[in-house]
This record gives C-alpha cells, structure tokens and sequence, in this order.
C-alpha cells in the first residue's frame, strides 16, 4: 500500500468521527465516540498505517502494540502490571527483529579493510576528528552517551559504510563536502535528520549510513 493511500484512509476515518460528531449534535443518532480510552486510537490508528507504508515498520509495529495494551489497560481488560510486564520485553524482541530484517546496505568493504576503528561511548561522551587521513568507514555506538565524529577535513575518496547504533544517546556525524549520503536503518522512537546537502559532482563518493535508533538520536551534517 502506497503512502497516498494510506493518506486516503486516514483522511476517511476523520471525515467519519467528524459526520459523527455531527450526527451527535442535530440528534440524528446518539454514538458515543468518546469512549473509554479512546485516546488510544491517536497511537493504534498512526502505527497501523505506517504498517503498510514503506520503511519504518518496526515503528508501526511498536506503536501498535503500546496502543493496545494501553487500550487494554484502560478498559480494564488487562492490569497497569501487566502492561509493565510486557512492554520492555515486547520492545526488546521488536528490536531484535528489526536487527535481523533491517535493509543494510552491504558493510562487506568496511569488513575488508584493515585501519577501521571502532567508536564507542557507554554513559559517556566521545569526540574523535579525523583531519588529513584517508577515512575507511567504521562502526560508531553510543548508549546512554555520545558520540561525535568530525570528518570534514578527512580523506574520502571512494564509497565507505559507516554502521551506527545508538540507544538513549545521541550521534553527530560532521561529513566532507564532496561526498553523497545514503540512509538505511531502524528508528524506534527516536530518528535520524539528514542536514548533509549531496555533492552536484557525478563521480562523487557515497557515505553509505546504516543505523538502528532506539529513544535516541542521529544528526549527519
């Protein structure tokens, strides 16, 4: 299903709540919209869209499931407990899908090459500027910190895998002016934001960008 008609259905359930609601008001029927926990459908009825958009459906999968055990839960369905229980290892087991299913693009050249360092920043912060060297890709964590890698003034100049996982923390990626960025990966509640405007040039090299983003997130400058 294509975002167009996924559009075309959310605009269908507006116009439905809002003949409901005025329906309601000249009392050609009495509908009760606001049921109990009724504002569960802000979370259910989004992720159940981006379910059949392309990409971020890990996301979708994610808010559904929080939608309706809050649903649930509201209506006294299931205990506030049992919400508790399942909710961090549901978000555990998405994640660990999304980890397998996640599109990559192939990290076969950066694995190939010798001089990869690896960054890294648990519960602390890292800030690392490469200036001058020949710059092969590499593999960037954060958790509950940050990492901040500078390659403005580094040597690109053939395509790079660059592998970022980051999870409530943040990473700043700083890149050259000649190259081109390509972005695969997994946001779950948190992002990436591409700020990096593309080299015109025709041969340029390609920073290709996967990442799995967890309550956390990704700026590429």
């Amino acid at each position: 299903m294509t975002k167009k008609i996924s559009d075309i259905i959310l605009g269908v359930i507006l116009i439905t709540l809002g003949i409901l609601f005025i329906g309601n008001e000249f009392e050609l029927w009495n509908i009760n919209v606001f049921f109990k926990g009724w504002w569960t459908l802000f979370i259910i009825i989004p992720s159940a869209l981006g379910l059949f958009q392309k990409g971020n459906r890990i996301s979708g999968l994610l808010g559904l499931l929080i939608g309706f055990l809050l649903l649930l839960a509201t209506r006294d369905i299931i205990a506030w407990k049992t919400v508790g229980r399942v909710f961090l290892p549901s978000i555990l087991i998405l994640i660990g899908l999304s980890i397998i299913f996640k599109k990559n693009f192939s990290a076969e050249k950066i694995n190939k090459k010798d001089g990869i360092n690896n960054y890294i920043a648990v519960f602390s912060s890292s800030e690392e500027k490469i200036s001058n060297e020949k710059f092969l890709g590499t593999n960037i964590t954060s958790v509950f910190g940050g990492v901040e890698l500078d390659l403005r003034n580094a040597i690109i100049d053939e395509d790079i895998v660059i592998n970022c996982t980051t999870v409530f923390g943040g990473i700043d990626i700083i890149l050259p002016g000649n190259v081109k960025v390509k972005v695969s990966g997994v946001p779950i509640f948190g992002g990436i934001e591409n700020k990096k405007d593309n080299s015109s040039e025709e041969n340029a090299p390609t920073v290709f960008i996967n990442y799995v983003c967890i309550f956390a997130g990704i700026d590429l400058i």
